[in-house]
């Protein structure tokens, strides 16, 4: 009987996935904010809540990540992911500092303590790779001039929370200096040797999952990406980092091969991912702290847009590329809510995970939105800063 209402579950889900898909390409708009309400219509406190499934969506969505991760790495080589990391140290910078301090600040006003402080800013802090990778590769962002910063912003963000969790972790648990600097000092070990790897041996890697055979190809780099993202998990560090460094190692053909090969099932389990966030957030909690977080969400539009336009415009970039990377580095997603339920089951503030669960939303349905209007308010901007207006159908120019 299980066996069975699982199938109807997932079959159902899927099926709606691919519906609110088809209106999305309909209308022009990117389906995750569709798979996130959907999300929030069949978790807990929803429509019609799912039970049966809830296991394999959470599973589903950590592959989802991984998944997205892996291709973004797919886009880029480890000559351009090296250059990116020398150049983006001052833009990383002002990304910490812009967008951890509304997070700090906002705790500290709430009387929450120190310890929240130091978690809600790593909650507004940090943007959603898997959701950024997702909006930039549906509106055909990947190859344009500000997608090297904003991959910048990204890698710096996530090697930052392979830091920053260990020490947030040992702050809850209240073990000693010790103990946190022990937990530290494994995760950077785990990026260093991934990223020496990736960096410099990349073509052992790439002789390793070769194959002539696609079906050999597709089990080789699916388990291989789950295996290092598994262990950069188990480490202390992002399961992200690990999979988007696999994804740096390969190149050339065999990276083309490897994309064709697993973007279905990429697509497939991204939009898990999308859904799985909205399941674990009760629509119950969200009204008491609505306002919070929309506070919080507007000053994070503003860091993050300031932040990605900064960076893209140090950079060299046009002013319609500086948008896009603003507007590219708004959506907050999975590391948001993976601090959020940290600092929720240390009990440092019941309140904390409400607020972080609203504010996520928020921002993981306007970015996608929003970028999706950052190109063209760019451009009518950038022609009456020239003094021209668009032409006129059916006449020249």
């Amino acid at each position: 009987m299980h066996t069975s209402v699982l199938l109807i579950e997932l079959g159902a889900v899927i099926l709606g996935l691919g519906l609110l898909g088809a209106v999305s390409v309909r209308f022009s708009i990117s389906p995750i904010p569709l798979y996130l309400l959907a999300g929030l219509a069949f978790g807990a406190g929803g429509l019609w809540p799912l039970s049966a499934s809830e296991e394999f969506f959470s599973t589903g969505a950590e592959i989802g990540v991984v998944l997205l991760l892996f291709s973004l790495g797919l886009e880029y080589n480890a000559d351009e992911l090296a250059a990116g990391l020398r150049t983006s140290g001052g833009g990383g910078l002002i990304d910490l500092l812009l967008n951890a301090a509304p997070g700090v600040a906002a705790a500290l006003i709430l009387g929450w303590g120190p310890v929240a402080a130091v978690a809600l800013g790593g909650i507004t802090y940090v943007t959603s790779s898997g959701i950024t990778s997702k909006v930039m590769g549906d509106l055909g962002w990947l190859g344009n001039r500000e997608a090297p910063t904003v991959l910048s912003l990204l890698v710096m963000e996530d090697l930052t929370m392979a830091v920053y969790l260990p020490i947030l972790t040992a702050l809850l648990a209240g073990v000693g200096l010790l103990g946190g600097l022990g937990a530290l000092a494994i995760a950077i070990a785990t990026v260093a040797a991934i990223l020496y790897l990736a960096l410099r041996h990349g073509r052992i890697v790439q002789r390793f999952v070769a194959s002539p055979n696609d079906e050999v190809l597709l089990l080789k780099v699916l388990g291989l990406t789950i295996l290092v993202a598994g262990v950069a998990e188990e480490l202390q560090v992002s399961a992200a980092v690990g999979a988007f460094l696999v994804g740096i190692a390969l190149s050339g053909p065999l990276a083309h091969a490897a994309r064709s090969l697993l973007t279905p099932l990429r697509d497939l389990f991204a939009a898990v991912f999308f859904v799985f966030f909205g399941l674990r957030t009760n629509p119950a909690d969200l009204p008491p702290v609505l306002g919070a977080a929309a506070v919080l969400a507007l000053a994070g539009i503003v860091t993050k847009f300031a932040t990605g336009w900064v960076a893209a415009a140090r950079a060299g970039a046009s002013r319609t590329s500086r948008a896009r990377a603003g507007a590219a580095l708004l959506p907050r997603g999975e590391f948001n809510i993976v601090i959020a339920g940290l600092a929720v089951t240390a009990g440092v503030q019941p309140r904390l995970g409400p607020l972080a669960a609203a504010y996520v939303l928020i921002l993981a349905v306007a970015g996608p939105l929003l970028a999706r209007t950052a190109e063209p308010l760019a451009r009518r901007l950038a022609r009456r800063r020239s003094g021209t207006s668009p032409p006129v159908a059916g006449l020249p120019g």
